[in-house]
């Protein structure tokens, strides 16, 4: 009898530790779908994309390519052609990203009144969140075109050179047309988070004596800082990534005055054959915007105010 309830103790005692262990297996088992798609289809092309770029490519299709080590990388990425796009890719994120979360913050400003009608303007503001990069590339090449467009009309070039084909405008109007179609996503977030600020904290900074201005520069934005620091990386990453447009309407010229850098990546990979040149692009702007993704946490880790 001794030895039988020695040994219920023991199993007693085994049984507590052995549940971790089979949940934590449970839980390894439901995780590995995800991250066995998620080596698949992320980690392997990362890793295949670096390896690529320690090749170049050779000039005709049948032949084999030659490995040099980091020296491809280096003579890329200290190119002033590539400089040179990132530049220009960099002004088109500073052209956009702050534009927008403006525009989108005073768009959800004036749909957050409580107006009659107010529901159609708020249709109105949101309903490019519908429209692909395409869709509102191809709007704004008619209405730029130098012959029939209405803005190169107003803008005294009808039957001139076009918007899009002079050298100091055509990056800043592709930035106007990809703060047009993004606006209605900002809107919308924007919209959301306003509806989250409290209104007695609204009327109690009035009674103060706040003036409308100090009461948004002092209660409004603090509040949207979760969304304003959200929209800002999501927006930039965006940017950086953005290519529909520029194909549709200027194909990087003119004189290569809005090649940004994924577009100059999509002419190496897929114009010209080099794939060891474009490998390189591509673990350049995957570097970047990581490096830029961590600079934008640790600046705006102390400016985010989470409402508790």
């Amino acid at each position: 009898m001794g030895a039988r309830h020695r040994a219920r103790g023991a199993h007693a005692r085994q049984r507590p530790q052995s549940r971790p262990l089979r949940k934590a297996g449970a839980a390894y088992l439901f995780v590995l779908p995800a991250l066995v798609a998620f080596g698949v289809f992320v980690f392997y092309p990362l890793v295949k994309t670096a390896y690529l770029g320690f090749f170049t490519s050779p000039p005709a299709p049948n032949l084999p390519s030659h490995y040099v080590g980091l020296t491809q990388y280096r003579a890329v990425l200290s190119s002033s052609d590539f400089l040179d796009s990132l530049w220009r890719t960099v002004q088109f994120v500073l052209y956009t990203v702050p534009a927008g979360i403006v525009l989108g913050i005073g768009l959800a400003m004036l749909a957050n009144q409580r107006l009659a009608g107010i529901r159609i303007f708020r249709t109105i503001y949101s309903s490019t969140v519908a429209t692909s990069a395409a869709v509102a590339a191809v709007i704004f090449f008619t209405l730029l075109n130098p012959q029939v467009g209405l803005l190169s009309y107003w803008l005294g070039r009808k039957g001139g050179s076009g918007v899009l084909q002079s050298s100091s405008l055509a990056l800043p109007a592709v930035s106007v047309v990809t703060i047009w179609q993004n606006i209605g996503f900002t809107f919308i977030l924007m919209s959301a988070a306003l509806q989250s600020v409290p209104d007695d904290l609204l009327e109690a900074a009035r009674v103060d004596g706040a003036s409308s201005w100090l009461r948004f520069r002092s209660v409004t934005i603090p509040l949207l800082s979760p969304m304003i620091f959200f929209t800002t990386i999501v927006g930039v990453i965006g940017g950086f990534q953005s290519f529909g447009q520029i194909d549709i309407l200027t194909q990087g010229g003119p004189n290569n005055h809005t090649l940004l850098l994924i577009y100059d990546l999509y002419q190496q990979a897929f114009k010209y054959d080099n794939t060891g040149y474009a490998a390189v692009l591509s673990v350049a702007l995957f570097g970047i915007l990581l490096l830029l993704t961590f600079m934008q946490f640790w600046f705006f880790q102390r400016r985010v105010f989470y409402a508790r």
